[in-house]
């Protein structure tokens, strides 16, 4: 059975991760090999093969990951002991944060998404809309207790915040004039703006 951790104590798991999500983001996910991951990582095939099923498997994780966080996030928002327009504008900031600092799994999975499988791509599917519909129900509480306004459905609002933040990839760079939390500052308040009565 292959081991757990490599010679330095890191999870083979993790290592794995680490290489593929860069060797990913550097050249593609069509581009990148199983050999040449593996090489990256430092271990062999069978320990590729013994964590994750395929490249296919790794993608998903590199996702599934990313994903999880969110959701934690957005449920320690959403589950908060405040008003609701101070509940949406953390869970919109903290969005736009994480998708920063996870920026190449994102651009990875926007990129690659069609590479997955059907039952994968099915998965991931219902897992961003586990957390979109999440997010929708604060906009709605929102709606209905009359904090915001219902001239917009709040489905499109959701679409048009998540829009911005699929983009970030594609022009954000972390060398840029704004941080992260400015970003998701501005794009949180836009949000609100939008929803005003």
């Amino acid at each position: 059975m292959p081991r757990t951790t490599d010679g330095d104590g890191a999870p083979v798991p993790q290592r794995l991760l680490a290489a593929a999500t860069r060797l990913f983001a550097e050249q593609g996910y069509d581009r990148t090999s199983v050999q040449e991951i593996v090489e990256a990582a430092g271990v062999t095939k069978g320990a590729l093969y013994h964590y994750f099923g395929s490249k296919d498997d790794l993608l998903h994780e590199v996702y599934a990951r990313m994903l999880r966080v969110q959701q934690e996030r957005l449920d320690h928002f959403a589950g908060l002991d405040a008003p609701v327009e101070t509940r949406l504008r953390g869970a919109a900031a903290d969005v736009v944060v994480s998708t920063i600092e996870n920026l190449d799994d994102a651009s990875i999975f926007f990129r690659s998404m069609h590479h997955l499988s059907p039952e994968k791509s099915k998965q991931v599917r219902a897992e961003r809309r586990r957390y979109h519909e999440r997010f929708r129900a604060l906009v709605e509480e929102g709606q209905k207790s009359g904090v915001f306004s219902s001239a917009t459905p709040a489905d499109l609002v959701v679409d048009y915040h998540f829009g911005s933040v699929h983009h970030l990839s594609t022009w954000y760079r972390p060398d840029g004039p704004m941080s992260p939390q400015q970003v998701a500052d501005h794009l949180a308040d836009l949000l609100l703006r939008a929803l005003r009565p």
